[in-house]
């Protein structure tokens, strides 16, 4: 059998081009990660979030959104380890006897839902149109701005409660159920892109100046050329921050709106719903229709925010 010696790279030739993967394993973003107990923690519980969102169909013990086999006779009862529990219902059942503990595992589907379409709508939106405002100046950049100081003047809250009302009158009541989701969305959007625009036209400010961006004009580039391929990469640290800590923030102003009544009908419940459906029988000893969501949207916001207060830390230089 013939012998074959390995390769190897000569002086000067590149050797194999390592993975995205391997490379992000050997980042310092990974090894900051790796370093805080806290972060991981949080971590490992958006995680198991997600795969609870997502697994929902598979791993709830019943399917709240079935009115078929929902019953009065089930409902209002407590956990199964209290008296007259059922293990059928681990968390208790609410008002309409639809099992909490599922009803958590599907609202966490239409939450992070929600909150992952606005944020990355909203991100799209606020970062084309920061790279537009820093980049190109002037009028235009007068104009983008003025819109984003006089939308900051009102809270993000009072932003999607107009937007969603608006909308709705807009959709007959047949339409209004099944367009509910993306509703939520496009106020949550709107409530969202300015933060994007305003940090992106800052950071594109400083970044056009810069020698790179200097010999890229004098090659002969395209002005969306050189916004595409050299400043947007240097303007998306703080964009990923902005963007953790809006999933927290979307996810919150989902389950308020909910919470209102202007969210989702009350026939697919969201964490919000079921907290304002629970709040009505919170003084009659049904603690549990609200307890147990409100806990869940309580730590997964909290775990969220960790996420993106370690991001701010880890992306920041001058903390290195």
């Amino acid at each position: 059998m013939q012998h074959v010696e390995p390769s190897i790279p000569k002086a000067g030739q590149p050797g194999p081009r390592a993975s995205a993967l391997s490379r992000f394993f050997d980042s310092d973003l990974w090894y900051s990660f790796t370093r805080s107990k806290v972060t991981m923690l949080a971590g490992f519980v958006t995680l198991l979030y997600a795969l609870g969102a997502l697994l929902a169909p598979w791993i709830a013990p019943n399917d709240p959104y079935d009115l078929t086999k929902l019953t009065l006779w089930n409902s209002n009862l407590p956990p199964m380890w209290l008296a007259q529990g059922n293990p059928e219902f681990p968390l208790g059942t609410d008002d309409q006897g639809r099992c909490v503990l599922s009803t958590i595992l599907y609202g966490l589907r239409i939450s992070l839902g929600v909150g992952i379409s606005a944020v990355a709508i909203s991100g799209v939106i606020g970062i084309a149109l920061g790279l537009i405002s820093g980049y190109v100046g002037g009028r235009l950049d007068a104009i983008i701005m003025r819109i984003a100081d006089v939308q900051l003047a009102f809270p993000a809250i009072l932003i999607a409660l107009f937007v969603d009302g608006t909308l709705r009158g807009m959709f007959p009541n047949a339409a209004r159920e099944a367009s509910a989701f993306w509703i939520l969305v496009i106020a949550l959007t709107l409530a969202f892109w300015v933060q994007y625009a305003r940090t992106v036209r800052g950071s594109t400010i400083v970044e056009k100046n810069r020698e790179y961006v200097q010999a890229a004009r004098v090659i002969g580039l395209s002005s969306f050329t050189i916004m595409r391929r050299h400043v947007l990469p240097n303007v998306l640290g703080p964009v990923l921050v902005i963007a953790t800590i809006n999933l927290g923030l979307a996810v919150l102003t989902e389950a308020t709106l909910s919470f209102l009544g202007v969210g989702f009908p009350p026939t697919e419940p969201s964490l919000g719903a079921m907290i304002q459906i629970g709040s009505r029988f919170l003084f009659s000893g049904e603690w549990w229709i609200t307890l147990f969501p409100g806990i869940a949207l309580a730590v997964l916001v909290l775990a969220i925010n960790m996420l993106g207060d370690w991001l701010r830390d880890a992306l920041n230089p001058k903390l290195r």
